[in-house]
């Protein structure tokens, strides 16, 4: 996948590869798909920034897939950490994102490789969002052991941690969590902001051809 700017950033993302890109007060960019034969499967996810940050500058940055640390969890499972941090067996993994702290909404963003009928105990902050999504196999979440298929997702409620038992085929997920905001949010085709207003002004600065500049 090739990723292009308007700030002038260009990378080329390879498998297991991370891009992590803040649109902040406004950026412009394309990603081009470059497989030569094959599938290609790749997850984007939004998060928002609190009022205070959102016309802070753009930023960009790759990270290769040898970059981000892999820890055993359990038996049959790993974790790849690549936002936040995880410890298992007296050893702790921090990702290149956020792992130290220094992001407002503290996001967590592990993606585990389960080999059937493998448990784990994952940590979540109490009163952080969560969720759970399953890209390959079906996992069972939670002491309920709530059935979570192939290409679900489950909204987790409260707590400190997540209990998750991959299904006869094995299972790969993403759990992703953050730290509640707590602001309005509105939202128009790719612009998020806190008020009418605010989405309004975007619209205007980007058929103005001013959006990411300054």
């Amino acid at each position: 996948m090739r990723h292009e700017d308007s700030s002038g950033n260009t990378g080329d993302l390879g498998p297991g590869d991370v891009q992590w890109m803040t649109a902040a007060r406004g950026i412009i960019h394309s990603e081009m798909p470059q497989q030569t034969e094959g599938r290609m499967r790749g997850f984007q996810l939004w998060l928002n920034l609190p009022s205070a940050e959102k016309m802070k500058p753009a930023a960009y940055q790759d990270i290769p897939s040898e970059k981000i640390p892999v820890i055993d969890m359990a038996p049959g499972a790993k974790a790849k950490v690549i936002a936040g941090s995880i410890a298992a067996g007296g050893k702790q993994a921090v990702g290149p994102i956020g792992g130290q702290g220094g992001l407002s909404t503290d996001p967590r963003y592990i993606d585990f490789h389960l080999e059937a009928g493998a448990v784990i105990d994952a940590p979540v902050p109490a009163g952080y969002n969560a969720f759970v999504y399953v890209y390959d196999g079906d996992a069972l979440v939670g002491q309920s052991k709530q059935p979570v298929p192939h290409r679900a997702a489950g909204l987790l409620s409260d707590g400190e941690g997540v209990r998750i038992e991959a299904g006869t085929q094995g299972a790969r997920l993403l759990l992703l969590a953050g730290k509640p905001i707590g602001e309005p949010i509105v939202q128009y085709g790719p612009f998020v902001m806190n008020t009418r207003a605010e989405i309004e002004q975007a619209v205007a600065d980007y058929q103005a051809g001013t959006l990411a500049q300054g």
